[in-house]
């Protein structure tokens, strides 16, 4: 079996005989920048009346139902830390980045926290179909409109009581504008999900794909499982089965199992990014941010 030095060596050699690349993204790429849902230290020190309830981590807030000002207390801090908070420079974004270097490349993501458009990568090659943070929809909804969050969440903010949790301002709980009706982040949830933002990039990469077939592309799948594994897992396996000219790398510390009918056409890495880019030889990354 080979080593992870073996497997990021090979994963050089793939990438250097690319002529453009797809990163497949994934929750495990977040996490490994500092974004974990599961990080028990951050949501203690974020959300102190959540953990006096015996609440313990940002995932199991994802789908509950709260009251409004409890509900968008949550929504709020957590929006504020994943999308708008500055948290400078992140190195393993940036470490991607590197990795990719002149190489004509698009990302599809399920991540909603903008971390690709924040670190360096062309925010119209950057496909997210599970929505973003940055923006409200209505929830019936009566209107295919969407619109920014973060003037709501600076109210929502501005009036937080800490000891509860709880938005006081009621004025600071989204609303439709169309139809005054209660909103919530335009990210894919149900049925009501809005995409019609994300059209223009979603075509733009589907053209990207189908127009140069005969290149040599390489997927990068990074930190994908199998939550929702029909955003991105399935469809960069699909994309490989189904071109020759296609090679897939999947680096996944827990399920990094590549299908045995790609064959010598994928490449298994059991790491998290972090060590594999610790790996790599990238001058650029060895320059950290003043």
């Amino acid at each position: 079996m080979m080593t992870v030095a073996a497997q990021v060596t090979a994963l050089e050699a793939w990438l250097n005989d690319a002529d453009r690349v797809l990163v497949g993204a994934g929750a495990g790429l977040s996490a490994a920048a500092g974004f974990d849902y599961g990080d028990t230290e951050t949501f203690a020190r974020l959300f102190p009346d959540l953990a006096r309830q015996g609440f313990t981590a940002q995932y199991q807030m994802i789908g509950r139902r709260l009251p409004q000002p409890q509900l968008w207390g949550y929504w709020y801090r957590h929006v504020h830390h994943m999308r708008f908070a500055d948290h400078g420079p992140n190195q393993i974004y940036l470490g991607v980045r590197d990795l990719i270097g002149e190489k004509d490349h698009f990302v599809h993501t399920s991540n909603v926290d903008s971390l690709f458009a924040r670190n360096g990568f062309d925010p119209g090659h950057v496909h997210t179909p599970q929505g973003d943070y940055a923006l409200l929809q209505c929830t019936v909804p009566c209107s295919r409109r969407t619109w920014p969050v973060e003037p709501w969440l600076r109210r929502g903010l501005a009036g937080l009581d800490r000891a509860s949790g709880c938005v006081t301002d009621a004025d600071a709980l989204p609303r439709c504008p169309t139809c005054q009706g209660p909103a919530f982040l335009n990210v894919r949830i149900d049925q009501s999900f809005i995409d019609d933002h994300f059209g223009p990039v979603r075509r733009a990469l589907n053209e990207w794909i189908e127009a140069r077939r005969d290149q040599k592309l390489l997927i990068l799948e990074i930190g994908a499982g199998f939550n929702t594994p029909a955003v991105v897992r399935c469809p960069m396996e699909r994309l490989a089965r189904t071109s020759v000219n296609t090679r897939l790398v999947r680096i996944n510390r827990d399920h990094p199992q590549i299908p045995t009918v790609l064959e010598d056409r994928g490449l298994s890495i059991r790491a998290d990014i972090a060590e594999v880019l610790d790996l790599i030889n990238i001058p650029s990354r060895k320059q950290k941010p003043a």
